[in-house]
């Protein structure tokens, strides 16, 4: 499965309904897609009445956005941490990105003086992803030193959903709603239905960071992991968390 399909899968299992009904009116608005993907919020966001200048540093993702002729959204070729764009916009929408900024502070700020006075910024990441249960301690264990690893080699923060909202008040935005948001595959109790552990399966298989902290061990580890996601007492720990805050 390319990383595209991965994407267009993953789109029905968030609940963007949920979270495009808190955002304020788009009627006019320019807004600054960050890390875009393949388009799918930006169209989204276009239907409720935006303009959307979509950035990503895919090529794959970048290539499918483009590709859609998607009406009053043009994509292009970004670093999401120091956005090069022409003007100032109403507003930031950010999806599972900032947690690939582990030292999100600065980027706020740089972020901030993109926006128009009283334009708003919306984030949605998820904290703790590998936060399900019941699965053995050794699994557990790797998945935590997993983490540890790469947030100290700056490469990702697992648990960036959770600090979203310090992050935003730090760098001097009003938050408007922070919320837990459910997720079908992210973010659920009990058993997985198949295309969710498809779209786990998908994900560790591409994590090859993942594959070599492991060694060894990385079936084992994978296999405990999404026999855990079918258990009827399966839990999640994780959370998906949205943000919304004005400048």
């Amino acid at each position: 499965m390319s990383l595209t399909d991965e994407y267009r899968r993953q789109f029905a299992l968030r609940a963007w309904a949920r979270v495009l009904s808190l955002l304020p009116s788009m009627d006019g608005h320019v807004v600054l897609d960050l890390g875009c993907g393949i388009g799918d919020q930006a169209l989204e966001l276009t239907a409720l009445g935006a303009r959307v200048v979509g950035l990503e540093a895919n090529q794959e993702l970048l290539a499918t956005a483009q590709a859609r002729g998607i009406a009053r959204a043009n994509f292009r070729a970004g670093d999401l941490r120091e956005p090069d764009i022409e003007t100032v916009v109403d507003g930031i929408w950010c999806s599972f990105a900032t947690a690939y900024v582990p030292d999100l502070g600065p980027t706020l700020a740089r972020w901030k003086r993109l926006i128009k006075p009283g334009g708003w910024i919306a984030l949605t990441e998820v904290d703790n992803l590998f936060g399900h249960e019941p699965v053995e301690a050794d699994t557990r264990e790797v998945f935590a030193a997993y983490a540890r690893d790469a947030l100290d080699n700056n490469r990702y923060d697992f648990h960036m959903g959770g600090k979203l909202r310090a992050y935003l008040e730090q760098a001097g935005y009003q938050i408007m709603t922070a919320q837990q948001v459910l997720d079908r595959e992210l973010s659920f109790d009990g058993p997985a239905d198949s295309e969710v552990v498809d779209a786990w399966n998908a994900r560790l298989n591409r994590m090859s960071s993942l594959r070599d902290f492991c060694g060894l061990s990385f079936d084992a580890i994978r296999g405990d992991f999404i026999a855990s996601l079918m258990r009827p007492d399966h839990r999640s720990v994780a959370r998906v968390c949205f943000c919304l805050a004005v400048v």
